[in-house]
Parts: C-alpha cells; sequence; structure tokens
C-alpha cells in the first residue's frame, strides 16, 4: 500500500505518526510505502523524513509555490508506487492503526472506496471538540446530501484501489475535502464506510478557517455543476 500525507507546518506530529504507522503495517504484512506532500513548511520536515528514511520506507514530496491540502494528496497519489491507496491527515487526528483495516477492505474485501467515518455506528469524535466545530461538520456534511449519501463525505481519512483513482474524471479540488472530490469524479462507487474515533490535534495549529469554510461552499458549487449540469436540457437550435 502507498500512504499518502499531506502536511503543513506538522514537523512535530510525524515522528510519532510514522512509528505508529509502521508498527500497525508490520504486525499486519503489508508492504507499503509512506509519502508526506510537504508544503514547503520550512519546519524541518523534509530532513525529519529523510531521518526517518533509514528506518523506514518513506519519502518527501516538498512542493514550493503551491500550496493546499487537496493539490497536495493529489500530487501524492500520482507518485504512489503500489495499487492500493491510503489517505490520512498527518495531525495525528486519524489512528495510524485504522489503516491496515481499510487497506484489507481494498485488497480482501473489493472494496472500491473505503471511508472511515465519525458519524456511522461505532465512530465518533473526542468530547471536547468545540460545538462550533461539530455544527460546522454536520452542516458541511448535510450540504453534501445531494452528492453522496455516506454519513461523513467530510473525512480526510480514507482508501481506494488505483483503479478507481484512475477513472476520476478531471479533479479540480477547492479547499480541502478531497474524499467528496474523488467520490464524485470517480463516478460515485459503492463507498465502504469503517467508524474510528476522531482525536483531538496533538501539536500545531488547526487549519480550520472561514477562509476554508467559503472555498468548501465554492468546491461544493463546482461538485453539484459537475454531477448535474449535464442532465440539463439542451437549448432549441
Amino acid at each position: 500500500m502507498s500512504v499518502i500525507v499531506p502536511t503543513y507546518r506538522e514537523a512535530a506530529n510525524l515522528e510519532e505518526l510514522t512509528r505508529r504507522l509502521f508498527a500497525a503495517i508490520r504486525g499486519s504484512g503489508w508492504e507499503a510505502e509512506l509519502i508526506f506532500v510537504d508544503d514547503d513548511s520550512r519546519d524541518g520536515t523534509a530532513e525529519l523524513v529523510e531521518r526517518f528514511h533509514r528506518e523506514f520506507e518513506v519519502r518527501c514530496i516538498t512542493r514550493v509555490g503551491r500550496r493546499g491540502l487537496s493539490t497536495a494528496v493529489i500530487e501524492g497519489l500520482d507518485a504512489a508506487r503500489h495499487d492500493v491507496l491510503v489517505v490520512m491527515d498527518a495531525d495525528l487526528q486519524h489512528p495510524p492503526e485504522l489503516v491496515p483495516i481499510l487497506a484489507a477492505a481494498v485488497e480482501e474485501g473489493g472494496a472500491e472506496f473505503v471511508l472511515a467515518s465519525r458519524y456511522t455506528e461505532g465512530g465518533g469524535i473526542a468530547e471536547n471538540w468545540s460545538w462550533i466545530r461539530r455544527l460546522a461538520s454536520r452542516t458541511a456534511c448535510l450540504l453534501a446530501r445531494g452528492l453522496t449519501r455516506v454519513s461523513d463525505p467530510m473525512s480526510g481519512f480514507f482508501a481506494l484501489p488505483r483503479k478507481t483513482y484512475a477513472r476520476a474524471a478531471a479533479l479540480s479540488p477547492v479547499g480541502y475535502k478531497i474524499a467528496l472530490e474523488l467520490i464524485v469524479k470517480c463516478g460515485s462507487p459503492p463507498v465502504a464506510e469503517i467508524p474510528f474515533r476522531f482525536d483531538l490535534r496533538r501539536h500545531g495549529e488547526s487549519k480550520f478557517s472561514l477562509n476554508e469554510q467559503v472555498n468548501y461552499v465554492r468546491h461544493l458549487l463546482r461538485l453539484y455543476a459537475f454531477r448535474y449540469g449535464s442532465r440539463r436540457r439542451p437549448s432549441p437550435p
């Protein structure tokens, strides 16, 4: 499997993430690579990854002059060497121990898209996550109901086979909700949802902001136009 992790000023989280991830992978028998796609953080990320490379199959793609979580994920997916692709955040809110389970649902279960969900039965969120974040998350999920019926389209923790990714239409994400972009642009494949508990950030600063919420609305408008625009009747000659 190839695990893609977009980063921007997340250096403080990377050693724990890397060690936990490869400990989980070793126990499952997977051959894996970890790809950090860093938006030129200048916080020592590239140097840390170089040090990790002595122990683990890990590399860093440093992007200079361009920034954005979704486009970083796409660049990582394009660079991946394996046929099972997993995407997760760098902030340790996504448990690395779940990665082999997501990958197995693709490899052994034949799933076309696997989403780690906070809102399906058995999932959850840390108790002291703010009510503002909870409300924003639930509202964002509701706004996406016309595009997908999955419980947590806002999740950034997912897996898919290369064959699903290969059939994606032209990807043009705005903001950070790349899973929703892929679900829609890959032709709305059946999605298997696996519950997980969304933890609090350990280090670094949240990227949640008003600007990101505006970008999400812009992204939704693009996806609705993509999904339903072609169904409009042509104008009479």
